[in-house]
């Protein structure tokens, strides 16, 4: 008997078996949810249903007796009756299949699908084991190279269009299409216009045949050669989840995993492809020294670590903490960072520390405000504010997440920029302003009022209409322009704080795991747990050796300071910034002002050779940990091949050095660092290994975990509050981390569910004034 049905539930047959299907859901979903799986091609979840394959084809009885129907486009309906094996369903999937095959070729052995191929696994389940089509099949040209990352054999495609409407309904990019009629139909770009999407690798992941091949991966493996690992995408702070595919301690590829709250399967095809720099011969095996003058060579580790250590207790007897600093770090997984963060802020005394290089936001900002998820910033009928860069150029999958919420669920776009971008033609609104004048667009559209010159009136009201409207509004928050401080962005968000209630914000940092290091400290003021430097030193001076006396400089302060022969160490986690920071003399003056430049790397960049000390570190692919991605959500790192030569991983590095220096950070695994992690930051309090680790919670955990968390009550950042006030009067409670048996004693307050969160340091308001200070500070000292 099937279970009793919900009020809400539609009641369909299912070869003779009574199920409950969704209202409104389409019946091979409903199948699969069941353990039935209806064949397919061109059938994709994640867009529409076109019923071009006819693979699907099902035996179904709605009242007036049973019908061939295509499962991917039909409703369930009450009482439907369906059967997906019966004798006249199997001739008509016989029947398609040896169409399908009569121009396919029989390649397989050669193909790159082969073993993975759809289109074989059916033949043998669902196929008629011979045809009766014997004529000369047809000719293509192979294969033809439609990008510089795809080839196209054209004999072997079955026309499913899922590359076609990928490319069209999702990406917004209609750059390949159906050419040709009848049998000489076949799929391919317009002439003289190759596929130039950031998202082509896409039709290569799902092409049920091997018509869309990857050309770094054609001809290197086997499926059944491949070992498999589902990791996170560093490439930016979006956070796709990944499988990565490896043979011979060698990565091969990467493809998308459908994680629902993320990137639904797709990635940009930089993230897809930028595997191929972790099997570079570039890489850096071994540290180098530069002794007396010369140039960089290569050098044993102990040697390396030994003059790293002379040069940190030299700096700090001549100048004290406040002449080291740190920059980078947000390459890093969650664990190297901590452990950085422990020895710079927790060993070396150093609050000169910043994972931004000059093209991110005040940590206070990004940490302080009320923080939207994906889901909840693109949700059905709300409102999106972008103050950001192009979302499509810096993080191309949160653009395909907007562009899907525009097109398909009434999401409503404001856009703040100082021009055209990638998400212009989404928007609903869009307003310009001159780089720096963030704060005039969002002041006119919070609070209303005339708009100044070249912005036109009924633009920006009806911009104000939708932010003041009923319809709840995420503003999307980063730089959209280098060419200014960043103090007008703050501005902006203040101003957008404080005019439109329940608000919520999404931080647009590009760098990979930046929201991760910010964090667990990786900045100046803070500390780990998002406490500022001052609200969390009782409790992380019980917990760490020592903490910084004194807020430090960020990136523009560090590098100026390095200029002017204020700094003795600078240390480069990952950073380069000759290539990043947006004043190359300023970078340049730093790095030859400091005394002694310690690096850490995976190559020899610009930055890297005009350094002392170089460790080659682990990068992605050959780590196990976590990362932490735009909307908090921490996801999981595996190792999938070995560092090359001696690399060692990051956390490792310092580690070392703080032993040398004289203190054992307590860190011997990656592991321990997570449990310490948990044990200290507020913001991760409950997060355990095991829930992180755990299969039902593979798409992640969203930091700060409820009060009371359960299987899926993930409370968003956002539910923090930011209260305007002094920074002292934020509660122990708040700012201190929850206790724990083996943890160094102190008070840390007796409100469980305030345990468990973060306390905002200071207003976004007070933010906003102190950010917009100290950038006008360091950009007189510059």
């Amino acid at each position: 008997m099937p279970e009793q049905a919900s009020e809400t539930a539609v009641t369909i047959t299912l070869n003779g078996k009574e199920i409950e299907a969704r209202p409104g859901e389409l019946l091979i979903a409903a199948a699969e949810r069941h353990g039935v799986y209806i064949p397919r091609f061109c059938y994709h979840p994640r867009m529409k249903p076109v019923g071009m394959c006819r693979m699907c084809l099902v035996e179904v009885d709605t009242g007036r007796g049973p019908a061939i129907q295509p499962a991917c486009m039909l409703p369930v309906a009450p009482d439907m009756k369906v059967a997906t094996d019966s004798p006249t369903a199997k001739k008509v999937q016989e029947g398609v299949l040896e169409f399908l095959l009569i121009n396919h070729p029989l390649d397989c052995p050669v193909c790159d699908k082969g073993g993975e191929c759809p289109l074989q696994d059916h033949t043998i389940s669902f196929g008629p084991g011979e045809s009766r089509f014997v004529e000369e099949k047809r000719h293509f040209e192979k294969p033809i190279d439609i990008s510089g990352t795809v080839a196209l054999d054209r004999e072997r495609c079955i026309l499913c269009d899922r590359c076609t409407r990928f490319a069209d309904e999702v990406a917004g990019d209609p750059l390949i299409h159906f050419q040709d009629r009848g049998g000489f139909t076949q799929v391919n770009t317009f002439p003289g216009h190759p596929f130039a999407s950031y998202f082509s690798g896409n039709t290569v992941q799902i092409c049920p045949v091997g018509a869309l091949t990857a050309k770094p991966y054609r001809f290197k493996a086997r499926p059944w050669d491949l070992e498999a690992v589902e990791s996170t995408c560093t490439s930016c702070a979006v956070g796709c989840r990944v499988v990565i595919d490896g043979s011979r301690n060698e990565v091969l590829r990467q493809n998308g995993v459908d994680s629902d709250p993320v990137n639904w399967g797709w990635m940009c095809d930089k993230g897809r492809f930028d595997f191929q720099a972790v099997n570079s011969t570039d890489r850096l095996r071994t540290p180098l020294l530069r002794e007396g003058g010369s140039d960089l060579a290569e050098s044993r580790w102990s040697t390396a670590l030994a003059a790293a250590t002379e040069a940190i207790k030299t700096g700090l007897d001549r100048s004290g903490p406040a002449g080291l600093a740190v920059l980078g770090g947000a390459r890093l997984s969650n664990e190297s960072a901590y452990a950085w963060a422990k020895l710079a802020k927790g060993v070396l005394g150093t609050d000169n520390v910043d994972a931004q290089l000059g093209d991110g936001l005040p940590a206070e900002v990004v940490l302080g405000l009320p923080r939207a998820t994906i889901d909840e910033a693109f949700a059905p009928g709300s409102t999106v504010v972008l103050l950001a860069p192009d979302l499509k150029e810096e993080l191309p999958v949160l653009f395909l997440r907007l562009r899907h919420a525009v097109v398909n669920d009434g999401v409503k776009v404001v856009e703040l920029a100082t021009h055209d971008t990638g998400v212009t033609s989404l928007a609903a609104v869009s307003l310009r302003s001159a780089p720096g004048a963030e704060a005039e667009l969002a002041q006119l559209i919070a609070d209303g009022g005339t708009p100044t010159a070249g912005v036109d009136p009924a633009a920006a009201e009806a911009a104000r209409v939708l932010v003041r409207g009923d319809a709840p509004v995420t503003v999307v928050l980063g730089r959209s322009s280098l060419a200014d401080s960043g103090a007008g962005t703050v501005a902006a968000a203040a101003y957008l704080l404080d005019a439109i209630d329940g608000v919520r914000f999404l931080p647009a940092l590009r760098r990979a795991n930046v929201h991760g290091a910010l964090d667990l400290g990786l900045a100046p003021g803070v500390l780990p747990g998002r406490v500022s430097l001052d609200d969390g030193r009782a409790w992380f001076s019980e917990a760490w050796p020592t903490v910084p006396a004194e807020r430090g400089l960020d990136a523009l302060g560090i590098l100026t300071a390095a200029a002017e022969g204020r700094i003795d160490t600078l240390v480069l986690l990952g950073a380069d910034p000759l290539a990043d920071f947006p004043d190359r003399d300023l970078a340049t003056r730093a790095l030859a002002g400091a005394r002694t430049v310690i690096a850490t790397d995976l190559f020899l960049t610009d930055s890297v050779a005009a350094a002392d000390i170089v460790f080659p570190a682990a990068g992605f692919a050959e780590v196990t940990g976590t990362t932490t991605n735009l909307e908090g959500r921490v996801t999981t790192l595996r190792q999938k091949v070995t560092p090359p030569g001696t690399a060692e991983a990051d956390w490792l590095i310092a580690v070392e050095l703080s032993r040398r220096l004289g203190t054992d950070l307590g860190l011997e695994s990656a592991e321990d660092i997570w449990d310490e992690i948990e044990q200290v930051s507020a913001v991760h309090a409950g997060v355990s290994a095991a829930l992180l680790w755990g299969s039902e919670r593979a798409d992640g955990v969203v930091v700060p975990l409820s009060a009371d968390p359960g299987p899926a009550t993930d409370a968003p950042l956002s539910d923090q509050q930011v209260t305007e006030g002094d920074p002292d009067e934020v509660t122990e409670a708040q700012a201190a981390p929850p206790a724990d048996p083996d943890a160094p004693t102190g008070d840390p307050g007796d409100d469980a569910a305030a345990q468990g969160q973060a306390a905002a340091a200071d207003s976004a308001a007070q933010a906003a004034d102190d950010a917009g200070e100290a950038q006008a500070h360091h950009a007189e000292a510059a």
